[in-house]
């Protein structure tokens, strides 16, 4: 506003003073010349809302030869501006006409006046370096400028842009590690109830059979003890193994991260889960602690230690998965167990494993307790059977359990390996 009003404030005092002399050559009061003058300069206050009208008025008064200043700031103000350029260019080419005919009658007049000769060719060629000095350098530095600001605009558009997206990754990145922090707990807590609730299950019955026969049967007590112990040690060592992974050191002080960094570790992660979505046998292989099929046999002689009539069938040929599908198999046996122990105490139990090609199956059936209604007395949290499904779904597989005709329970699951094709002959039979 300032600079604006000191070249209106310049543009009227011009404008006036070469209103004296328009006024002596039109024959009119040098007042009213020099009102004009002022009227005409003053308008160039307004040149940033109406770039067009003051390039208009000053190529109006060109004739009158006054608003020199007012000319070049009003050009160089409608280059600049975001008037098409199709107009700042019939605007521009006007008053570089008028500014050339003027300058050439101006030039043969004065030439006139003083019994000058010049060859034809002196009046445009002065008319023309005249008019191109006055209008192609506000026309070219308009241009400029508007050029380099929309330059400008566009990088800031681009850089609040870029801050957007970076936000945006920054919270996905977020949500991905939130997601995984939930993930992480439930496989914990799955893992845990597997172990403790099988384990202690098997304590517990086995405690109640060495109170049972503590006197009358002395030997088979201490076996029964024997086992006790054994269970509890390996229920620990399992234990120890699952919450070992909890551990970690924990920084001790945390340091601003840069948002160019937040962008990184955002596709970093982006990477990472799609790997994990696309091939999630392969990424579980490196977690290759915990049980195996091998060790199915052992856990079916706790439960035949237990009291339990268990008949294990082995069907296909045998061979090693990923770690990650022998485990899961593993535990649906596991829990299947622990339920029959829990819910229908002495109930015959029948364990099928079938290797189908790329794939394994588990079924896990028991007949009626035959205690009735009783159970062991174990308490039940009922997440049991919701923490087989996840763990069979988690690998792509299918999962079914409900009550048999016969009023027993029946668990079965198929299980994919993902890292061995399937073969079409066998896979189409299966």
């Amino acid at each position: 506003m300032v600079l604006d009003i000191m070249l209106g404030v310049a543009s009227a005092v011009e404008c006036a003073a070469e209103g004296v002399g328009f006024a002596h050559d039109a024959r009119m009061p040098v007042a009213f010349g020099v009102l004009l003058g002022l009227i005409v300069g003053s308008t160039l206050v307004l040149r940033r809302r109406w770039a067009i009208a003051v390039v208009l008025i000053s190529i109006a008064v060109t004739p009158a030869e006054m608003g020199l200043l007012l000319g070049v700031v009003g050009l160089y103000t409608l280059a600049a501006s975001e008037v098409p350029r199709r107009i700042s260019a019939v605007l521009a080419g006007m008053a570089g006409a008028g500014t050339f005919l003027v300058t050439m009658i101006r030039f043969r007049q004065d030439n006139a006046q003083n019994d000058w000769g010049s060859a034809l060719w002196e009046a445009p060629l002065f008319s023309l370096t005249i008019t191109l000095a006055l209008t192609a350098p506000p026309v070219l530095l308009g241009l400029y400028v508007r050029a380099r600001r929309r330059l400008v605009e566009s990088l800031r558009e681009r850089a609040d842009g870029l801050e957007r997206e970076l936000s945006l990754l920054a919270e996905r990145a977020e949500e991905r590690a939130e997601w995984a922090r939930n993930e992480e707990r439930t496989r914990i807590a799955r893992e845990m109830h597997d172990v403790v609730a099988h384990r202690v299950s098997l304590m517990v019955v086995h405690a109640a059979a060495l109170q049972a026969v503590a006197l009358k049967d002395p030997e088979k007590a201490s076996k029964n003890a024997a086992l006790v112990g054994d269970m509890g040690r390996q229920a620990l060592t399992e234990l120890r193994q699952m919450l070992g992974v909890l551990r970690s050191d924990a920084p001790a002080e945390q340091k601003p991260v840069p948002l160019a960094s937040v962008a990184v570790a955002a596709s970093a992660a982006a990477e990472a889960a799609t790997a994990s979505a696309v091939e999630p046998a392969e990424a579980a292989d490196a977690d290759a602690a915990g049980p195996r099929l091998a060790e199915l046999e052992a856990l079916v002689g706790q439960s035949r230690a237990a009291g339990m009539a268990v008949d294990l069938s082995v069907e296909g040929e045998e061979r090693r998965y990923a770690a990650r599908v022998e485990q899961t198999a593993y535990r649906v046996v596991q829990e299947a167990l622990t339920n029959v122990h829990k819910h229908a105490p002495g109930a015959s139990t029948r364990i099928r494993l079938a290797h189908r090609g790329a794939e394994i199956a588990v079924l896990v059936e028991n007949g009626p307790s035959d205690r009735g209604a009783a159970d062991a007395g174990l308490p039940s949290g009922g997440n049991g059977l919701v923490g087989m499904k996840e763990r069979v779904s988690t690998l792509g597989g299918g999962f079914v359990s409900g009550p048999t005709e016969a009023g027993g329970f029946r668990v079965s699951a198929v299980i994919p390996d993902r890292t061995r094709a399937p073969e079409p002959d066998r896979a189409r039979t299966a």
